[in-house]
């Protein structure tokens, strides 16, 4: 099949990653994949859900909006309690940022991680989850003190990949593609190559073993430029953090 700008079956979208995006919050970023906008803030609190008071845990959480305009078609504004869609996205995107912190070294307070979708076309929990790590490595830099545990001990970041309708494996799906898709997956991975979350769907019919380990292998590939990415986006002066210890 031929996808938009021309792009190679294991291709992604241009991507753009930009911290310090904001002026108020602990930790911000910017991530535009293709035409799907994402803006990712985290802010920190000295306070824990009720389950963690007096454990030395702190938390992370997250809450993801998308504006009415940002798909092509309006979606309303959830304006009483999120949707069914968006309360699943919110709770990947803190499982995925947990996946690689060390609680304990928040200590007793919450980091709320804050993912606005600004524009859709696909792909737009994988974008926030990419997102939202820098923010959060730039927020946990407010609280490190030397010596101790860096909070965030590795990097994480997440991508799409399908089968297209002629049964092409596709890496980074875009709205047209991921609707008419045969099989959807989001992959969820850390820098060591362990996966945090793989969401695989048949959307039209069943996938062999085969297709998974495909699909699993591109995206590997793409998280892999996807942390990159990160890396440089944190810069030197924030790189070297992930991971320390002391």
């Amino acid at each position: 099949m031929v996808r938009q700008n021309n792009r190679k079956p294991d291709e992604m979208r241009p991507v753009i990653l930009q911290r310090r995006f904001q002026m108020y919050p602990h930790g911000s970023a910017y991530i535009e994949v293709g035409n799907t906008k994402v803006i990712c803030a985290a802010t920190v609190e000295d306070k824990v859900p009720l389950f963690l008071k007096g454990t030395g845990t702190g938390w992370i959480t997250a809450e993801y909006s998308m504006l009415p305009s940002a798909p092509i078609l309006r979606a309303p504004r959830e304006v009483k309690r999120a949707s069914g869609r968006t309360a699943e996205i919110q709770r990947l995107i803190g499982r995925s940022l947990r996946a690689v912190t060390d609680l304990t070294a928040i200590g007793e307070r919450t980091i709320t991680i804050d993912c606005d979708v600004i524009q859709a076309d696909g792909g737009t929990r994988t974008a926030a989850i990419t997102g939202a790590f820098v923010a959060l490595v730039e927020a946990c830099e407010k609280i490190y003190e030397v010596g101790n545990i860096f909070p965030v001990q590795d990097f994480v970041a997440a991508i799409s990949a399908g089968i297209s309708a002629d049964g092409e494996k596709l890496l980074d799906l875009c709205y047209n593609e991921d609707s008419t898709a045969l099989a959807d997956c989001n992959v969820v991975m850390t820098g060591a190559g362990d996966f945090v979350e793989v969401q695989l769907a048949g959307e039209k019919k069943s996938f062999s073993r085969a297709d998974l380990n495909e699909i699993l292998d591109i995206a590997e590939t793409g998280i892999k430029d996807l942390i990159d990415m990160q890396k440089d986006a944190l810069g030197r002066d924030l790189v070297w953090r992930v991971g320390r210890v002391g």
